[in-house]
């Protein structure tokens, strides 16, 4: 009789001894805890009657305060550690860079389908069963989304009215909210002088403490927030302006921390002579190009700017490089370093430079420029908070509407299109046999939860609105959706509740795409830090 003795084979580690692995269960349920945890942080700001975010800033802004129900910039201040929470942090950031819209929503629908995903999990289906179910659901989400597009750019005043109704619909949810029809026709304005280019660096946002957001107003032209140097001309017509990006002091010899050797006070009297001269040989050549306007990136010294008032030249120093950037392309201008040939640069131009005053505050004016399209948003606010969260919903606002520009198909907003994908994906789902049936089902139930969150938020009885807007959909009252002024059901096309085409695709695709990436994780390894190495000294 063979007498077989077991031995018990110790577990081989092959990681590194700080770094650290989760398995399959554990790291799928980690990475839907994650996400699910950044769904729930965001979802109270989702709708019309969301609620806002203090972020308090830590590091070199602290104290810094900040108000927002603005979800990219939410998600950008919280510092997570879990993986897949940062998968739906980059596809917010994503969202708002592309689209500049629907921020909250993306994060929302990505970590309610992943709710989903967990408990079909826990049911025993494969997660790549979930996966397939879920692509043939964003097909038909998306085909019944195109279905009901409605492109009215033909008729130029019903596009108008389009764009109106979309830049309100997008300021609902904001701070702008209460003068959501004065913004959005002071956005739909900004947007229509761009010509459809869609370049939203010729539109400027300046803010301003003071007054109320019903004293913003729109600026054709050029505001910059600086002053003319002293005693030099505060109005210019038919302004020649020469750019630059040059430092007026490299020809200054820096004295203090030099050690000069003199035998008589005269020398150091001719150090200083030698140092003017180079300044004025700079001020000369720049005078050569026949300017009446210098605007230069950097500073301008006392010396250089009493030469400049001599010429009868008005000299700004220290224009912010966002703000010179913007201005040589309104002006049609080029920045320049160097001054040694006049013929080769191109001068920026414009009609009138003059002085105004908004607030207590004076900014120069640049009227007549070349570029037609340049304008100024002029935000006023009583706190930084409120002129913060103002830029940023107008910010948004005027990213929609130029995406809009692009791309002019409209959708009926008010959760309806989310009941109408739901309605698409929960019929194929009853025609489709076998387990991917079931991954059907919860993509249409992740949908359905949009516009529940968006009734809850607002206080009224999610359960009755959504079970009344499925009813109208099954009959295919398309346009039916939530009126969140009276918390009752209501046709879309008549409130003029109207979404872009653009941002609600990029939505369904982005959360389908990021939440099927985190579906797919079976395991997390977290990498050792890597060390550093001694040198031969042993440091």
């Amino acid at each position: 009789m063979l007498n077989i003795q077991s031995r018990s084979l110790n577990p081989v580690n092959i990681l590194k001894g700080e770094a650290e692995e989760e398995k399959s269960e554990n790291a799928r349920l980690s990475s839907f805890i994650g996400a699910i945890a950044i769904g729930e942080l965001v979802k109270s700001t989702l709708g019309p009657k969301g609620m806002d975010k203090i972020l308090l800033c830590e590091g070199r802004n602290e104290g810094r305060v900040e108000v927002t129900n603005d979800g990219a910039t939410i998600l950008r201040a919280v510092g997570v550690d879990n993986p897949a929470a940062k998968v739906l942090i980059d596809i917010s950031k994503t969202q708002d860079d592309e689209v500049g819209d629907g921020t909250t929503s993306v994060a929302v629908l990505a970590s309610e389908l992943l709710k989903e995903a967990e408990q079909l999990v826990s049911m025993k289906l494969h997660p790549q069963t979930i996966v397939s179910g879920w692509r043939k659901s964003v097909n038909a989400a998306r085909e019944a989304l195109e279905s009901v597009a409605v492109d009215n750019s033909a008729d130029d005043k019903q596009f108008q009215s389009d764009l109106l109704n979309i830049a309100r619909t997008t300021l609902s949810s904001k701070i702008l909210s209460q003068h959501k029809d004065f913004f959005a026709k002071l956005a739909v304005d900004a947007v229509v002088r761009l010509k459809g280019s869609g370049n939203l660096d010729a539109i400027q946002i300046i803010k301003k403490l003071g007054a109320s957001l019903s004293d913003s107003f729109l600026d054709e032209g050029f505001l910059l927030d600086k002053k003319p140097g002293v005693h030099q001309p505060k109005r210019i017509e038919k302004a020649r302006i020469l750019i630059a990006n040059t430092p007026m002091d490299t020809d200054k010899i820096k004295v203090f921390g030099s050690r000069v050797k003199v035998d008589s006070i005269a020398k150091v009297a001719e150090i200083e002579l030698a140092e003017k001269e180079k300044m004025k040989d700079k001020v000369d050549l720049i005078l050569k190009h026949n300017i009446n306007v210098f605007i230069n990136r950097q500073l301008i010294y006392n010396y250089p700017e009493q030469l400049f008032s001599d010429s009868g030249v008005m000299a700004i120093e220290h224009a912010d490089f966002d703000g010179i950037e913007r201005l040589a392309l309104v002006t049609g201008g080029e920045i320049v370093s160097t001054f040694g040939n006049p013929d080769k640069v191109r001068l920026g131009t414009c009609e009138l430079i003059e002085e105004i005053m908004i607030g207590e505050d004076k900014l120069l004016k640049f009227s007549g420029v070349p570029m037609g399209e340049a304008c100024t948003i002029v935000l006023r606010g009583a706190t930084q908070q409120i002129l913060d969260e103002a830029e940023r919903s107008i910010h948004d606002a005027l990213c929609v509407l130029s995406q809009t520009i692009k791309e002019p198909r409209i959708i009926y907003g008010g959760g309806s299109t989310e009941m109408l994908m739901a309605n698409a994906v929960s019929l194929l789902a009853a025609q489709t046999p076998g387990k991917e049936s079931f991954a059907m089902e919860a993509f249409a139930k992740a949908l359905r939860s949009m516009p529940t969150t968006i009734a809850d938020n607002g206080g009224y009885d999610s359960a009755q609105l959504i079970s009344e807007l499925r009813a109208f959909h099954s009959r295919g009252q398309h346009s039916m959706g939530l009126n969140m002024d009276l918390g009752t059901t209501g046709d879309m096309r008549e409130l003029g509740i109207i979404e872009a085409f653009i941002v609600k695709r990029q939505v369904l695709l982005s959360a389908a795409e990021a939440a099927e990436m985190i579906l797919r994780v079976d395991n997390i390894i977290r990498a050792a830090p890597r060390r550093r190495e001694p040198d031969h000294r042993g440091h």
